[in-house]
């Protein structure tokens, strides 16, 4: 892709030359399983990984880079066709994968599916959530039913999960607290996205990830006792097949970060590895952002930049000020 300011090929993350076609194309199966990653093959071997959300842009890619580093992966959505697609695909490659149906919306079918889980495969060590949905529009736009859809998802869906997940773990140590100091051995990584900043367009997702970053650490606080630790992922616009949903006078404003570009769904799921692997043991509460640096420069609009944020010209001449 030529870029408007100097004329050079710009390359996307990983190396990747972006098609001039379509500049936002997601990666397909076949390169995401053959994309390069800086961590050994057995690093997730015997793990047991559920990831919630498995059959999108950065699920697939979670999936693929847990399986590919020897976990077996569990993943969760409503849609029992793409998840069917999803575990074919993964076996393809040699990956273990279970696939099961279940809406992160109600808690009664989040205990089911915990319940199933724990029945088969004897419980879990890392809980990846990344399911969630947004859409743009105006605030005054958004109806109770839309307002609803996307809360429920990206926090109600979140703490469901988390909460079903610690009731097992914690019933597992027969409902004490562990040793002081004793190595945590459970993980929880939500995939959120940058939440202390205000963006137009998605005040619904950006009122729902806020309270899912606060849900994070205060669990990791109250958790710490029984060896689980919490962790967030913050991203930036992440090249995958969500970014169709924009209106087309969103795009312009999607690689304005000091890096210039989008971000990769591998970036997020090797920041998701590192959370989970012994690598990251020291690490709870925190929130690590994966955005190019979009959170300290730079501008994002869901639905197109407003008139009236554009910059104005001067009210003075160049040779002169205010009276």
């Amino acid at each position: 892709m030529t870029h408007p300011d100097d004329g050079t090929t710009r390359r996307s993350s990983r190396g990747n030359v972006r098609r001039g076609d379509n500049p936002y194309r997601a990666h397909t199966f076949e390169e995401l399983a053959g994309l390069p990653t800086c961590f050994r093959d057995d690093l997730l071997a015997g793990k047991r990984v559920l990831i919630s959300g498995g059959a999108g842009g950065i699920g697939l890619a979670l999936c693929v880079l847990f399986g590919r580093l020897g976990a077996h992966v569990i993943t969760c959505g409503r849609n029992a066709e793409k998840l069917a697609t999803v575990e074919q695909q993964l076996a393809s490659i040699g990956i273990s994968c279970r696939s099961l149906v279940t809406n992160i919306r109600k808690p009664e079918a989040v205990d089911a599916l915990m319940d199933d889980i724990w029945a088969t495969e004897g419980g879990l060590d890392v809980l990846v959530n990344n399911a969630g949905g947004q859409f743009a529009a105006r605030a005054v736009d958004i109806s109770p039913k839309g307002w609803a859809a996307v809360v429920e998802t990206n926090l109600y869906g979140t703490w469901f999960m988390m909460q079903s997940a610690a009731r097992h773990w914690i019933a597992d140590d027969g409902g004490v607290p562990r040793a002081v100091g004793s190595e945590p051995d459970r993980v929880v990584v939500n995939i959120s996205t940058l939440a202390d900043r205000a963006n137009v367009g998605i005040v619904h997702t950006s009122a729902a990830r806020a309270g899912q970053t606060q849900l994070t650490k205060s669990l990791a606080l109250e958790l710490a006792p029984h060896g689980i630790r919490a962790n967030a992922i913050a991203v930036g616009v992440i090249r995958s097949p969500g970014l169709e949903h924009y209106p087309p006078e969103a795009i312009p404003s999607f690689e304005h970060n000091p890096q210039r570009r989008l971000g990769d769904v591998q970036d997020v799921a090797e920041a998701a590895v590192y959370l989970a692997a012994p690598c990251g043991s020291f690490i709870t509460g925190s929130v690590i952002e994966v955005a190019g640096g979009g959170n300290i420069w730079g501008e994002y609009w869901a639905t197109g930049k407003p008139q009236w944020f554009e910059v104005p010209p001067p009210r003075y001449p160049e040779d002169s000020g205010p009276d």
